[in-house]
């Protein structure tokens, strides 16, 4: 399935395919739906059908086309607008949700009171204040959609917003050790933590992080929120160790992909969003919207950074660029590349480790249309994102989010 789907991208996709597709056969069904794919093209084309419109027909005839993996939903052809739905005044997503976040790196490192002094700084690095926040931003305007969606409390409520800090340690926590595994030297403009303290203790400044963050989330004492929560952990693991492996078989290595991606990106944001949910509504049914609205993004949050790994520089993302070829990473732009220059294949599976591997696979992401095939599936998930969180009652909060998914897939850094 996920071959078929591949290949009815490249026939719709911004620019025609350099190469053949790579090896890989269809049953009979697989090529029937293939050729009424490029019929009902052919017909959309000729009828000057928008790229959209031409995407929405072929969604209601092949709802299974997009069914690459369990995190790879049907999605209509709902654009991503910039104008709010609630009719009120537009307010820049940060600069509301920060409202509720004042003091935010201030109750962290509260939350790390530590009494060793090297491993008070080693904690309270990256907690500088000069992140963008953007999980916990997303966390305080979900809790305050929710309330306002459930009984029209415009209030956050403190166990809400420890969730926001909560989600903040968690993530710089997952920063701390991925720098280690990658052995990385830098992280937002300045060298990490394993560079200046040794890995060893970069390890255990992680572990202190997540232990704090453990402590603040057993206070809320919600047994449902700490089970949402734990699972985070425990799919930042299990995400890392995909990320160590890899799949011979081209179609199932994009799901591999992706789950890899859930688990070590959109999984925070999804069941944050979600514990959010929980405390302000007992709707199970704003539960789902709120961890539906959190997975979406979280996707097209790592597919964006995928493509930012190929097309901005290293000043601007305050890390080195090509890192995740340098690491042996196929990523979404070299996996759609590779349906173009099947001869990519190899160097996937050597991990990009013989000398001048990196360059080549570069060049060839470059060339092909893989880069806009990542951003373009990007702007699927933020599509039904905004799908999902268009559920709740309008509120300022609400359009935010909508705002947001938008700035996920515009952002440059």
């Amino acid at each position: 399935m996920a071959s078929c789907w591949w290949r009815w991208r490249r026939g719709c996709s911004w620019r025609p395919a350099a190469r053949s597709p790579g090896p890989g056969s269809l049953g009979r069904a697989g090529l029937s739906g293939l050729r009424a794919a490029a019929a009902a093209a052919a017909a959309a084309a000729s009828a000057q059908m928008s790229y959209f419109n031409l995407v929405k027909s072929l969604t209601s005839a092949f709802p299974n086309m997009y069914s690459i993996s369990r995190f790879h939903h049907v999605t209509p052809a709902v654009c991503c607008c910039s104008k709010t739905r609630s009719g009120e005044k537009y307010t820049d997503p940060f600069n509301l949700g920060w409202r509720d976040l004042k003091g935010l790196y201030e109750d962290i490192r509260k939350e790390l009171f530590i009494s060793t002094t090297e491993l008070k700084e080693m904690c309270e690095y990256y907690f500088d204040g000069k992140g963008k926040a953007f999980r916990p931003i997303i966390v305080v305007l979900m809790a305050r959609a929710c309330n306002i969606h459930h009984n029209n409390s415009r209030n956050v409520q403190a166990s809400q917003r420890a969730i926001a800090l909560i989600a903040e340690m968690i993530h710089t926590a997952s920063l701390v050790h991925d720098d280690v595994i990658d052995d990385a030297s830098s992280r937002r403009g300045k060298h990490t933590v394993n560079k200046i303290w040794g890995e060893k203790k970069a390890v255990l400044a992680g572990d202190l992080i997540l232990s704090a963050a453990s402590i603040a989330l057993a206070r809320i004492g919600n047994t449902t929120v700490v089970s949402i929560l734990t699972q985070v952990i425990e799919d930042l693991v299990r995400g890392e160790f995909l990320q160590l492996g890899s799949k011979e078989n081209e179609n199932e290595r994009f799901a591999h992909y992706l789950e890899k991606t859930f688990k070590k990106t959109a999984s925070l944001i999804a069941n944050s969003c979600k514990a959010v949910s929980v405390l302000g509504c007992p709707d199970p049914v704003v539960h789902e919207i709120a961890y539906q609205y959190g997975k979406n993004v979280g996707l097209a949050f790592q597919l964006i950074d995928d493509v930012l790994d190929f097309t901005s520089c290293s000043d601007r993302m305050g890390k080195p660029t090509s890192a995740d070829l340098k690491l042996g990473l196929a990523t979404g732009p070299v996996l759609f590349a590779c349906q173009q220059f099947p001869e990519m294949n190899a160097m996937i599976m050597r991990r990009f480790s013989s000398p001048g591997d990196v360059d080549r696979a570069r060049q060839y992401v470059l060339q092909s249309d893989g880069v806009q095939q990542t951003t373009y599936l990007a702007q699927r998930y933020c599509r039904e994102a905004v799908r999902e969180i268009s559920k709740l009652r309008p509120s300022p909060e609400r359009d935010a989010l909508i705002q947001l998914s938008e700035i996920v897939l515009t952002r440059d850094k």
